[in-house]
């Protein structure tokens, strides 16, 4: 089948620089015209079931008139205005209400427009939260194997140092303390050692559940509460990432809900927004907050983003929140995950596959060898699935409205995938 480029696409894509991309050597993109539901449509007329709902964004589906609705009454009233002196509807109406259903007491939000800024101005927060606090100097942070909270050089350092997305940077890092999770007794016993032996850690950093971008690596609730004891024993903070968790991927509106604790601060990115704008946040607790809250202007928060409070991303994001209140969004995720388990967890009995996991709306089959990344994206597209796999895990992140007939076409192409690796070993 032949598939004709717009004109467009050659004039443009020349200057175009892609994420995570060799520009040199990568396939040829997909040009795109469309998208509804849980599908992409392309230029020339195909469409895809989207099984990550661009970047794990799109919980309500793509297009969702609520959301589009929102955004063109913003749109049309105030786009946006500086937070620097002003205020503006939109971005109180969502402080206040991301307060209200945070955990504990995560009562004090700063926004920013990207995932990294906002894990950025979390770790900011830590340092500066000791120096304002105490005078101390703590400019570290202990993470985990297997992690990732974004691209920024803070960010970056905070990721698993052997993945080889920032592996190329690591001269150019901070050097954090890396550990392993919690999971067990001896691991956690390992962790309270390098907490007790390091006196300049400002934070402990965590995705809670799942660890997204490195390949969907899960963990249980009780490693959670074990982090939180840990954190409280050493007198550290404990920032929960929760860009990838948050709003309902894993079950319940928070990660941090179903282990029945709370960190310190929380970023949320992402979903916050459903897919259709760019924002952010990072959520404080009041022990924090109260360390910044002083006559002396030099304790205020210093960090200042040119379109923090952004009013479309926030009117988009008040709607997405009307979606979770009014819509079965959780009920949804809890269908999913039933769903992704009678669909996927039969491939376990494959030779190809070293585990399958499923958590609320992802499911993750990890395969027992590398295979060609590349081309089996390619593949799957050719199948009519969006489905991008993370180094060994090929996974499942859809939106939370996908109906029955893309699911299934989604859980079709992975079982085809495993037979298809399982004829190639």
């Amino acid at each position: 089948m032949t598939h004709c480029d717009p004109d467009w696409l050659d004039e443009g894509l020349v200057h175009l620089w892609r994420p995570y991309t060799q520009m040199k050597t990568a396939p040829r993109p997909l040009p795109t015209r469309a998208t509804r539901g849980s599908r992409i449509v392309l230029a020339d007329g195909r469409e895809l079931v989207d099984g990550i709902a661009s970047w794990w964004t799109a919980v309500h589906g793509y297009n969702h008139p609520a959301l589009l609705d929102a955004a063109a009454r913003q749109l049309s009233q105030m786009p946006h205005v500086m937070l620097g002196g002003l205020v503006h509807e939109q971005a109180c109406r969502l402080a206040a209400r991301l307060a209200a259903i945070a955990p504990g007491d995560l009562d004090y939000v700063f926004f920013s427009e990207s995932g990294s800024v906002a894990v950025e101005v979390a770790m900011k927060m830590a340092v500066q939260y000791w120096r304002n606090l105490t005078g101390e100097t703590r400019a570290r942070f202990a993470c985990f194997r297997g992690g990732y909270h974004g691209d920024t050089f803070a960010t970056m350092s905070v990721c698993d140092p052997e993945e080889g997305m920032h592996a190329l940077f690591a001269d150019a890092l901070p050097v954090q303390h890396v550990a392993d999770l919690p999971t067990d007794e001896a691991a956690a016993a390992r962790l309270e050692t390098l907490l007790a032996a390091h006196d300049d850690i400002a934070a402990v950093i965590v995705e809670p559940l799942v660890q997204g971008a490195g390949g969907m690596r899960m963990h249980d609730a009780a490693t959670l509460r074990r982090l939180r004891a840990l954190c409280d024993a050493a007198g550290v903070l404990l920032i929960f990432d929760e860009i990838f968790t948050g709003f309902g991927r894993t079950g319940a509106m928070f990660a941090a809900e179903k282990a029945g604790v709370a960190p310190d601060v929380m970023t949320l990115g992402k979903a916050l927004t459903g897919g259709v704008a760019p924002l952010a946040a990072t959520v404080a607790s009041r022990r924090v907050f109260e360390a910044f809250y002083d006559d002396d202007p030099g304790k205020a928060l210093m960090h200042g983003p040119t379109y923090t409070g952004h009013a479309l991303g926030c009117a988009v994001a008040n709607a997405s929140l009307d979606l979770f209140e009014r819509e079965p969004r959780l009920a949804q995720v809890e269908a999913l995950e039933k769903a992704l388990r009678a669909a996927l967890g039969p491939l376990a009995a494959s030779p190809a596959v070293a585990d399958v996991r499923v958590l609320g709306a992802v499911g993750a089959v990890e395969t027992a060898r590398p295979f060609d990344v590349e081309a089996l994206r390619a593949w799957f597209i050719e199948r009519g699935v969006f489905i991008r796999p993370l180094g060994q895990a090929i996974y499942l992140a859809p939106a939370y409205t996908i109906g029955a007939e893309d699911l299934a076409a989604l859980a079709r192409a992975v079982a085809d995938a495993v037979e298809r690796l399982e004829a190639a070993a």
